[in-house]
């Protein structure tokens, strides 16, 4: 009996070893992040584009950074395509949202993941290996590495589609960011943009041609219904007037700290709009970026200062809410719709690019 116990024992931490290596080490066999809620075949795309007008030209832009929405196609799809159409390098860093950090206590560290290819509807997309280059170059006490949190968050699976729709030799670094406050949003992006730019320099690539930085974002989420536990979002009312001033809000936003040269100041006032001075983890004007887009952002420029000696120029392309445009069926694509979009319930988008 006390053989069994010995060997039963000995089994059980080697499975759990096995779990802890599969989790938290890479390794040379193909781990694939499957897609779950986004297109899965290039026949949906085909059909977006469709009824969206929208068409892929060749062209000689070389965007370094832009910030691209994440929500349902049938809303956003439009600034997607906008925001995406001069991202021609073929490695992207990817930063994301990391909607569910505290299903797993993540705050304060990037979020980096294991997967070897992401599903696309063509044929899955590449992690670069620039994925595990800035792994092994960050300061360990930057970053976690934690497949579960990058298989259940969205906003860059919609992303994904988009850009191998143009580029079937793209390949991708997903990088999540959970809570952080501006501090470490300051001190982690400039670390990560002086490892990308001695990797930069290494292999001899220019940033905007061979590499760039896609930021994932929806604007405000608005109204008083059906938010889940969320309390009313709607401080300025439901009615027009109060869409109005939500609007101009988030333009006001916008046009303050995302439009025209990058600066800290500008990135720092950001902040201040979007969370609580006294809790960094609560919300001030419900941005789903509002982590990820300021921390993208000073990466981004921190990165173009390091090789270009100046700061990247942000410009604004366009803004729509879920409510302020016609909307296209995707539902018949086997593309899921699950939220409002009424006065009561609304979401904005804006697409930004910088060079």
């Amino acid at each position: 009996m006390r053989v069994l116990v010995i060997l039963l024992s000995i089994t059980l931490i080697t499975i759990s070893c096995k779990q802890s290596l599969k989790n938290d080490n890479f390794s040379n066999e193909l781990n694939i992040r499957e897609a779950k809620n986004f297109a899965k075949h290039d026949w949906q795309m085909d059909s977006i584009y469709n009824r969206l007008n929208l068409e892929d030209t060749a062209n000689d832009l070389n965007w370094k950074a832009a910030i691209s929405p994440h929500d349902n196609y049938r809303f956003a799809g439009q600034l997607y395509h906008e925001s995406l159409k001069g991202i021609n390098a073929p490695t992207i860093i990817l930063i994301g949202v990391a909607h569910r950090a505290r299903n797993f206590n993540l705050q304060d560290k990037l979020i980096f993941g294991t997967f070897t290819e992401w599903e696309s509807p063509y044929g899955g997309i590449k992690v670069s290996s620039l994925n595990k280059e800035i792994i092994s170059h960050l300061p360990k006490d930057n970053f976690v590495v934690h497949d579960s949190m990058q298989l259940i968050e969205h906003s860059l699976e919609a992303i994904i589609p988009w850009l191998h729709k143009k580029n079937r030799n793209a390949e991708i670094v997903p990088i999540l960011v959970p809570y952080m406050d501006y501090a470490t949003i300051d001190s982690l992006s400039n670390n990560l943009a002086e490892v990308v730019g001695n990797i930069i320099d290494e292999k001899n690539w220019e940033y905007g041609k061979d590499v760039a930085v896609v930021i994932s974002n929806d604007a405000v989420h608005y109204g008083d219904l059906e938010w889940g536990d969320s309390k009313n979002m709607a401080p300025m009312g439901t009615d027009s007037l109060g869409t109005e001033k939500a609007r101009a809000m988030d333009l006001k936003i916008i046009a303050e700290c995302l439009s025209g040269p990058v600066s800290d100041d500008k990135i720092k006032n950001f902040t201040e709009y979007t969370v609580q001075k006294e809790d960094y983890k609560e919300y001030k004007w419900v941005w789903c970026g509002r982590y990820s887009v300021p921390f993208g952002l000073s990466f981004a420029n921190n990165l173009n200062l390091l090789q270009n000696k100046e700061n990247l120029e942000g410009t604004f392309l366009g803004y729509q809410t879920s409510i302020d445009h016609p909307l296209i069926e995707v539902e018949d694509l086997g593309m899921e719709v699950t939220a409002l979009s009424t006065n009561r319930h609304w979401v904005a988008y804006t697409s930004i690019i910088y060079q």
